[in-house]
């Protein structure tokens, strides 16, 4: 495909979105930008909550996996609706009987000052380590497929594609996001289905058909009970599935920013309801164009692999209109999640390290927002250009949710002892704690084979939940 094509192509699809951010920006202050004046329609939030949640990786990484992993995802996938049952159930009711902009604020009510921070900052750590992965994910397509022939170096396409994100987001932040991730997930929908029919016409198989092709297929394996020491043991993925459910979205300022804005706590959990259910089986369409990929691969003799498969396959085999559809998916699937931790951490940043709610009036709040949304922008720029000499062949998925399990490790074990002993804690001490728990959860796993003949995988996140609950039984306040 021309390249003067593509770039229309990319132009055209961000004008639609700085349109939509000129329309919903009209008298836009903070209160829109953090809250979306409380006025999101629960569906739309449901339906944009789709592509947050998958984002570029997903796009790319989870058809991949399926040569090496089968559909062992799904027994992640089915671990993710009970911890969106904990969400709907216990954290959004907490969310909005406090009111709350940002979540991190039930740490300070309930611990102190420094349980709050610390809150916020492994927050901040995780999701700037999160949006960079899909951010990069994306990037390095584009510059595969655009940006090489172009003569454009990897560190231009990165500060291309965060300024694009910035344009449509600085006015009025999450209220327009709610709007453009509705777009976006369709966008991306659209795409999976494109490439679903026009793989399955490659594989000589009829609409009918695919469903009982990737049923019957060894490679939709989904259930793995022999081997408890594998991280694709069945118990391990499934509970680990909803630790990470909650603690990605649950205790995400990321994704919970989105559900606040909806009118009432019944709306939110009307969005939380059908999110699980569009979200599950969204998840298996994705693998059954993996599990399509991989097969047309094998009888082609195309050498594509992990998150090569779906681009290569893409851009060389199904056609020009193809090829079109996928571009549009991937930019969908990457700035749905990418726009919304953008405001997100720019939210957080202001909001629970500089506390501007309680240090300045309106207008200066809205001069040092606009100004966080900037730095947040730079920051994402040096780590994602830093990501392209770390990351090597593993699929960035995979690491995705490794690094997630120690950086919302603590997150996790402040949340559960807030919420589930009466206990008070010497707060001086919450960040010791929090910093010690992924450091022995580091050390733990990388001997567990060794010591224990386990695997941790996934489940790390867990360990490192718990030894932040023990930590803090450890510094718990006595009472007279």
């Amino acid at each position: 495909m021309n390249s003067t094509y593509i770039i229309l192509l990319i132009a055209s699809y961000f004008a639609v979105l700085v349109l939509i951010s000129f329309l919903t920006g009209k008298k836009a202050g903070n209160d829109a930008f953090f809250k979306g004046n409380k006025q999101s329609p629960w569906y739309v939030v449901a339906f944009g909550m789709v592509g947050a949640s998958l984002s570029g990786v997903t796009f790319i990484s989870v058809p991949g996996w399926i040569e090496a992993s089968q559909f062992s995802y799904m027994q992640v996938v089915f671990g993710y609706i009970i911890g969106y049952l904990v969400i709907g159930t216990v954290l959004l009711p907490l969310y909005y009987k406090l009111n709350l902009t940002s979540i991190y604020t039930y740490l300070e009510d309930r611990f102190g000052n420094y349980a709050y921070k610390t809150g916020a900052s492994f927050f901040l750590i995780s999701r700037v380590v999160g949006a960079s992965f899909r951010l990069y994910l994306v990037a390095n397509v584009l510059q595969l497929i655009l940006f090489d022939d172009l003569g454009i170096s990897f560190w231009q396409t990165v500060t291309i594609t965060v300024l694009l994100i910035w344009l449509y987001t600085f006015k009025s932040g999450i209220k327009t996001i709610v709007w453009t991730d509705t777009l976006q997930t369709l966008f991306m929908l659209i795409a999976v289905g494109v490439a679903i029919y026009f793989v399955s016409d490659e594989l000589n198989l009829s609409g009918g058909n695919i469903l009982g092709y990737v049923l019957d297929s060894d490679l939709s394996k989904t259930f793995f009970f022999d081997d408890f020491k594998s991280g694709n043991y069945f118990w391990k993925q499934f509970i680990s599935g909803a630790f990470i459910a909650i603690v990605m979205t649950g205790l995400d300022q990321d994704m919970m920013q989105k559900n606040l804005t909806c009118k009432t706590l019944k709306d939110a959990q009307k969005n939380m309801f059908w999110f699980t259910i569009v979200l599950t089986v969204v998840n298996f369409i994705f693998l059954s164009l993996g599990l399509l990929l991989t097969v047309y691969a094998q009888q082609n003799g195309i050498d594509a692999h992990k998150d090569d498969l779906f681009p290569i396959i893409a851009k060389n085999n199904l056609g020009i209109g193809v090829f079109v559809v996928f571009l549009l998916g991937l930019i969908a699937a990457a700035y749905s999640s990418a726009d919304s931790a953008l405001t997100s951490l720019t939210t957080s940043f202001s909001i629970d390290i500089l506390d501007i709610e309680k240090k300045h009036d309106k207008e200066k709040q809205i001069a040092i927002r606009k100004q966080i949304h900037i730095l947040i922008s730079l920051v994402l720029i040096l780590v994602i250009v830093a990501f392209k000499y770390i990351i090597k062949d593993e699929s960035v998925i995979k690491k995705l949710f490794v690094f997630a399990g120690y950086t919302y490790g603590p997150l996790l074990g402040l949340y559960a002892f807030g919420l589930f002993t009466k206990w008070n804690v010497r707060d001086k001490f919450v960040p010791i704690v929090a910093i010690l728990s992924p450091i022995l959860s580091y050390v733990i796993s990388l001997n567990s084979l060794k010591w224990f003949g386990f695997e941790f995988g996934f489940f790390i996140l867990i360990l490192n939940g718990l030894l932040t609950f023990l930590g803090l039984i450890l510094i718990r306040r006595q009472q007279n």
